[in-house]
């Protein structure tokens, strides 16, 4: 595999796990009534805290798969479930985020979990092992910094697609996140068998 193909396959599997689209209805509902300068502060705030949790979490959970002796077919079937059950989830059910203000949205829940949240986090916990280091930490910082671009561009992205497409667009990437939780189960299902046969 190429390594142009490795940064390709791990932008796109992040781009679908963070699904900035689906995050303007949210971000709409969250910020409703704050003035323009806050709202861009807060992009900034929660962009950097998202970006810093990421990295973060990247480092810190290679250190846990040493500790406790976990395996990479192990983890390919746990988080090919919670991608799949997170996706369901999203699929079935469309709440909106209640209405909250203060500095601390720009942390929980703008930050973490709607920028980046389980699916994120577990989606490049995996792209480290299978696309390698550089490509899984310049996927992350790239749609990161793009999911900041796409809500600070909220109200035209909420213009131009309307609360239904944003919902459409949303529904489609959790689809996708499914059928990625799905391939991950097998291949770790197939690497354990194919490990007992050795």
């Amino acid at each position: 595999m190429s390594m142009a193909n490795n940064y390709f396959l791990a932008f796109i599997s992040i781009f679908v796990a963070v699904d900035a689209l689906g995050v303007i209805p949210m971000y709409l509902g969250l910020t409703e009534g704050l003035p323009e300068s806050q709202k861009e502060n807060l992009v900034w705030r929660s962009t950097l805290t998202a970006l810093f949790v990421a990295i973060a979490f990247l480092g810190l959970g290679e250190m846990v798969f040493g500790w406790l002796g976990i395996t990479i077919s192990d983890f390919l079937i746990a988080g090919g479930i919670i991608l799949f059950t997170v996706s369901i989830r999203d699929l079935l059910f469309f709440e909106k985020a209640p209405g909250v203000s203060g500095k601390i949205i720009g942390v929980v829940p703008l930050a973490v979990p709607l920028m980046v949240g389980p699916a994120v986090l577990t989606t490049s916990l995996i792209s480290l092992r299978s696309y390698g280091v550089l490509p899984t930490i310049v996927s992350i910082v790239a749609n990161v910094f793009l999911c900041g671009f796409v809500l600070h561009q909220s109200r035209f992205f909420s213009k131009l697609l309307g609360e239904a497409g944003s919902h459409t667009l949303s529904k489609i990437s959790n689809l996708l996140l499914a059928a990625i939780g799905i391939m991950l189960i097998r291949r770790g299902v197939f690497e354990i068998i194919s490990g007992l046969h050795r």
